[in-house]
Order: C-alpha cells, then sequence, then structure tokens
C-alpha cells in the first residue's frame, strides 16, 4: 500500500501538481508567477519575503485569482539562519512542503574595482546563504515526490562583466543544487535549477540603476522575458524531467554555446564590451 501511495504522489509531481508550496521571494517577480500557477491548480502556497508591504500586496494580487484561502505569508529574512528556523520549522511541521521554490535574490551590479566588499557579502548572504538556510529548515520535512527549485541565472552560468558578485554567487548555487539533487534522488525528491535571462521584475529595475553600459550591452544579447514566460518554462521542465532549466531561446543558445565553444562565446563577449566602452568613453 505504501508502495502504491509513493508512486501515485511521484506521478502527481511528474504531472505538475502540488498540495503545499513554499516560496522564498514570493512576494514579486518570477516568484509571485510561479504562486499564481500553483495556487490556480489548487495548491496552498506560503509566500515568505522580509518585505510586509510587498507580501500584502502578493497575497491581494493572488487573492483576486481566487486564491485567497490558499496564500498565507511569513515576513522573512532568509539570511537571519535562527529566524529562518524559528518561523519556518513549524510551518514545515505541521504542513510538509511537496514544493519548495528559493527565489529570494538581491543583485548591484558595477565595476569590480568600485564594487564595495560589503556588497559582496550581502549578495552572497541573500543569493546563496540565504538558499542554504531554507534547504536546511525545510528538507528534513520533505518527503518522496517532492520537488526543490532552485533560482540561479544565465550569469550563473556565464561569468558576465559587472556581475562579479552576482555571478559568484549564482554560480556556488548552480554547484549546491547538482551536489544537493546527487544526494535527494534517492529519497524520490527531485532538484532542479532555473536559470533565466534578464526578467522583467523589480529587481531588474533596481540593479539597473547601477549597471555598467557595456552590462546593458550584455544583456541586451539575450533578451529580456516575462515574470510569467519564465514561471511557465519552468514547470514546463519540470514536467520534463530537467535538472537545469534554462528559459528563452536566445539563453538556452548562450548556455549551449558556453558548454560547447567556450572560447567563442568568450570573444564575442569582449567583442560587444569592446565596442561599448568605445562608444561611451
Amino acid at each position: 500500500m505504501h508502495q502504491k501511495t509513493s508512486r501515485i504522489g511521484k506521478e502527481k509531481r511528474m504531472q505538475g501538481t502540488y498540495t503545499h508550496a513554499v516560496i522564498t521571494g514570493g512576494s514579486s517577480g518570477i516568484g509571485l508567477a510561479a504562486a499564481g500557477v500553483l495556487v490556480s491548480s489548487g495548491c496552498t502556497v506560503l509566500l515568505v519575503s522580509r518585505d510586509a508591504r510587498k507580501l500584502q500586496n502578493a497575497s491581494e494580487i493572488l487573492s483576486a485569482q481566487g486564491g485567497a484561502e490558499r496564500v498565507s505569508t511569513l515576513q522573512l529574512d532568509v539570511t537571519d539562519r535562527t529566524a529562518v528556523q524559528r518561523e519556518l520549522a513549524p510551518v514545515c511541521e505541521k504542513q510538509p512542503p511537496d514544493f519548495v521554490m528559493n527565489s529570494a535574490g538581491m543583485t548591484f551590479p558595477g565595476y569590480f574595482s568600485l564594487t564595495d566588499s560589503d556588497v559582496f557579502d550581502q549578495v552572497l548572504s541573500t543569493n546563496l546563504t540565504g538558499c542554504w538556510n531554507v534547504l536546511k529548515t525545510v528538507v528534513p520535512f520533505m518527503e518522496r515526490g517532492s520537488s526543490i527549485v532552485n533560482v540561479s541565472s544565465l550569469a550563473g552560468l556565464v561569468g558576465t562583466f559587472g556581475y562579479t558578485a552576482y555571478s559568484a554567487s549564482k554560480f556556488a548555487l548552480v554547484g549546491l543544487s547538482e551536489a544537493l539533487r546527487s544526494e535527494l534522488v534517492h529519497r524520490g525528491i527531485r532538484v532542479h535549477v532555473l536559470c533565466p535571462p534578464d526578467t522583467d521584475t523589480p529587481m531588474l529595475e533596481e540593479e539597473n540603476r547601477t549597471k555598467p553600459p557595456e552590462t546593458r550591452a550584455l544583456s541586451g544579447s539575450a533578451g529580456v522575458m516575462s515574470a510569467e514566460a519564465v514561471a511557465a518554462a519552468m514547470f514546463r521542465g519540470m514536467r520534463r524531467g530537467h535538472f537545469m532549466i534554462v528559459p528563452g531561446m536566445q539563453g538556452a543558445m548562450v548556455y549551449l554555446l558556453k558548454r560547447l565553444l567556450p572560447g567563442l562565446v568568450y570573444r564575442v563577449a569582449d567583442s560587444i564590451v569592446r565596442k561599448s566602452t568605445v562608444e561611451n568613453t
């Protein structure tokens, strides 16, 4: 009987149906778009964010889509390990999640020579350590058939001018996800890593304030996707059993070329940077 239940649970996950989700960074952007998909399928969703105002707004958005009774929020800073354990563990113990998405993140693009080391620490703490803190808390409660999605970036696959701190954190997140996949596969827990290109989110608006012109030029080569399109690509990739999910044709091509012809990718990127530098001097 237990084997049959486990098999049915696994089949449900393969079809992309879940019962209870935890999404960090769920108050906006890709996390909120994913929450909308889950809520519409009947899943209950816990949105986690450190911004109470954004959480309230996100809850209202999802409620307007008919998900009022299926949405709850938790104001929490994922970089605070003690607070994550204290606040999130009791929730998971009461209602174990079968979908966990680590979407909380930050960036502060700029020239390496002008980037303060405190900024580097903040980016690593949010993007990498924050994910670790959440995983250490929720994974013990997860059962066979559950799924984890860690949100990296195309800049976590291809080191990008102006993103020394951000790329470092997102490359590390890919490595964490790959190692965790290997450990959890035998427990029947699936791990995915999402690596989108620039996405039309509040974070993109924020980073555009400090983005060097060379970074803008490089970003333009991979295009900008909507959060909804990225979320749709994520669920599609999960249903197909993909570990690495790179949304968008342009992003997928960049990833493929980096793997097969890294020298070509470097030359093209260097050419774009050189041209942009000349145009802005």
